[in-house]
């Protein structure tokens, strides 16, 4: 099975691209490697959820934008070299935007590593990092960049 008929077997579509807010491209391949830049959880165009995660953002939905901005990277490798090209998928970094004493930023990025496991399969277990901060582009509660090594 192909990773687009996997994606159809989940009932997901990959989004189109979300246009950069500034100097810089959606991915990037170097090699057998596509380096995406840092996704939101963008949805037709507009942010679903603004905010701190711990304060205006649960937990549970950073855990779901979280896998919505999984979903825009893979859209993004898909525009550059399509998702069936997909090997593996190598290290996703995911950023909280975290109200002061959050701490549960494993938890929000699962959301964007379970997806990878359920599309992928073995192909999708990961390194990763999981990092709080102060602020993200827009007010987002979480940010996504992925690596994959494609064929």
């Amino acid at each position: 099975m192909t990773i687009s008929e996997r994606l159809t077997e989940l009932g997901l579509e990959l989004p189109a691209v979300v246009a950069p807010l500034a100097a810089y491209v959606p991915a990037v391949r170097t090699g057998n490697l596509v380096y995406t830049s840092g996704q939101l959880p963008m949805v037709d165009g507009e942010l679903p959820k603004a905010g701190k995660v711990g304060a205006e953002v649960t937990a549970e939905e950073a855990k779901e934008l979280a896998r919505t901005c999984a979903l825009n990277a893979l859209a993004a490798v898909h525009a550059l070299v399509g998702v069936d090209s997909v090997v593996r998928v190598v290290k996703v970094v995911g950023f909280v935007a975290s109200a002061p004493g959050f701490n549960g930023q494993p938890g929000v990025v699962n959301g964007a590593s379970q997806l990878l496991g359920d599309v992928f399969g073995d192909a999708g277990v990961h390194a990763r990092s999981a990092v709080g901060v102060s602020e993200l582009p827009l007010n987002a509660p979480v940010e996504v960049e992925l690596i994959v090594e494609v064929a």
